[in-house]
């Protein structure tokens, strides 16, 4: 009997196919948090703030008087076109200054919080790839990096000049003044791209399970949602709040210094007493030694072609007037009124034959280096009955720190145009 054919073998099973690898790896961003509502909402508040900072920060700028002959006060000699909008700044209210800095630096440090948490929500579409689709895209790329980069540049001068570290390259003037104007450039070029989008954003509500959407901040695969969205705005606004309380006491000054726990450190604290008031510079700090102030001390008055000098006993015996007024410093801090009592400057003018209407002064201390060793005074400051020389604070002395034997106070100038150890009056051109 014949053995039956063979079976033809089986053929072997073809390994699975695996699916081709996907074109783009899975996004590390999957909060499912970001969303444009987070986003939008976080961009209004910064929208405000940043507003505010600017117009405060024109405001200082202002009241450094830059704009005066010679350019003895103006430390951005190159602002062109940018000084557009300087004018004569007011002695009054007295208050004025301080409340334009103490705002700039407050607001600025409770929005910190604010920006870091903006970044956060559009970090995904900063890491975009490729990172330019187009000239028009790539112009939008260039604006976000100036945008970003400086407001990171601003922020983190800013805050270091409040803390008296000047860890930076260059002076922190022209350094902040010209990073300002590129930022708020840049600021400027994205509310207008994309303030539309931010106000179809808040009145509209983002499904945050959503796959996608047309503005890249939804997370395709989100991750399991550890907090609610508010949530997430409440933990910013708290972060806000708690800078602004450890802040807004240095304004404020007197008691509600001891809250501001974020106030600069980098100078003397104040002692107590009528000289009891907080310092930024110190006399052993810039040099000024005892036997420059004792009782060889003359004060030069210059003007009209005539110089005098005068010791300050003579100062004591001309008539003393009292002005109740703050000091205020672009760190942010400030003092609450103090009591002092000199000489009117407008009555130093008259010793020179200038006392009918006298010009602006040019202010020299007995401080040889550093900013603001000289400083000028407008005309409407020199008039004013309450500019002083003041000799005395709080009815005591003034102490070698704040400026024995004598300092400049103004009503509403910035606290580098308050000079202290002042040596030469020089009223008229200089």
């Amino acid at each position: 009997m014949s053995a039956p054919p063979p079976r033809p073998s089986s053929p072997s099973p073809l390994p699975s196919a695996s699916p081709p690898p996907s074109s783009a790896s899975p996004s590390p961003w999957r909060s499912p948090l970001r969303g444009p509502r987070l986003t939008a909402l976080l961009g209004i508040v910064l929208l405000a703030g940043i507003t505010l900072l600017f117009v405060t920060g024109l405001l200082s700028y202002a009241a450094y008087n830059p704009d005066l002959a010679g350019g003895v006060n103006d430390k951005t000699p190159d602002k062109g076109l940018l000084g557009f909008y300087l004018f004569s700044w007011p002695t009054g209210p007295t208050w004025l200054y301080r409340l334009t800095q103490g705002l700039h630096v407050t607001v600025g440090i409770a929005l910190v919080p604010v920006l870091l948490a903006k970044l956060w929500s559009v970090i995904p579409k900063l890491f975009t790839l490729p990172p330019a689709r187009s000239p028009g895209h790539a112009l939008e790329r260039l604006s976000l990096l100036l945008l970003v980069g400086g407001a990171l540049f601003e922020f983190v001068t800013g805050i270091l000049n409040v803390q008296l570290e000047y860890v930076f390259p260059g002076s922190f003037y022209p350094l902040h003044f010209y990073g300002a104007w590129v930022f708020m450039g840049a600021f400027a070029v994205h509310v207008v791209l994309r303030l539309p989008r931010t106000v179809r954003a808040l009145r509209e509500r983002t499904d945050p399970d959503a796959a996608a959407d047309d503005t890249g901040l939804v997370a395709a695969r989100p991750d399991r949602p550890t907090m609610t969205r508010r949530g997430a705005l409440g933990l910013v606004g708290a972060g806000s709040l708690l800078l602004f309380t450890t802040t807004a006491g240095q304004s404020l000054g007197g008691w509600w210094r001891r809250t501001a726990l974020l106030a600069p450190h980098g100078g003397r604290e104040p002692d107590s007493g009528p000289n009891g008031f907080q310092i930024n510079k110190t006399a052993a700090a810039v040099g000024i030694r005892t036997r420059e102030t004792g009782e060889d001390w003359r004060l030069t008055v210059e003007g009209g072609g005539r110089r005098v000098r005068i010791g300050r006993a003579e100062l004591l015996a001309l008539p003393q007037h009292t002005a109740a007024l703050p000091i205020a410093c672009v760190e942010g801090w400030s003092t609450g009124d103090q009591q002092w009592s000199g000489v009117r400057l407008r009555d130093l003018a008259a010793l020179v034959g200038l006392g009918d209407r006298p010009p602006g002064v040019l202010v020299e201390s007995l401080q040889l280096h550093g900013a603001f060793r000289r400083a000028a005074l407008r005309d409407n400051q020199v008039r004013d009955p309450r500019s002083l020389l003041a000799l005395r604070v709080g009815g005591a002395e003034l102490s070698p720190d704040h400026g024995y034997p004598a300092r400049i106070i103004v009503p509403a100038a910035p606290g580098v145009l308050q000079t202290k150890w002042v040596a030469r009056l020089t009223f008229g051109e200089w």
